[in-house]
């Protein structure tokens, strides 16, 4: 038999933090049967919130974050 391996997380971790600080965002692939898709995690003590999105709609979403961070930017001059 043959392996193969794949990456199915990785870890945004801010510097000076712990591999495991609510603070960490974890990029994930999944699937649950109908194609795989990306979550964007973050855990807390109270709970873990899970954002799905679906390669298809990735551009569309990644174009909105990219405007909301921009603005974000500007509200803070």
């Amino acid at each position: 038999m043959t392996y193969r391996t794949i990456t199915t997380q990785r870890r945004v971790i801010p510097e000076g933090k712990d591999f495991c600080d609510e603070a960490v965002t974890i990029i994930g692939m999944d699937d649950e049967g109908g194609g795989a898709f990306v979550t964007i995690r973050q855990e807390s003590a109270m709970d873990s919130d899970i954002i799905r999105i679906d390669p298809d709609e990735w551009p569309a979403v990644r174009a909105a974050v990219n405007r909301m961070v921009r603005e974000c930017e500007r509200a803070g001059e």
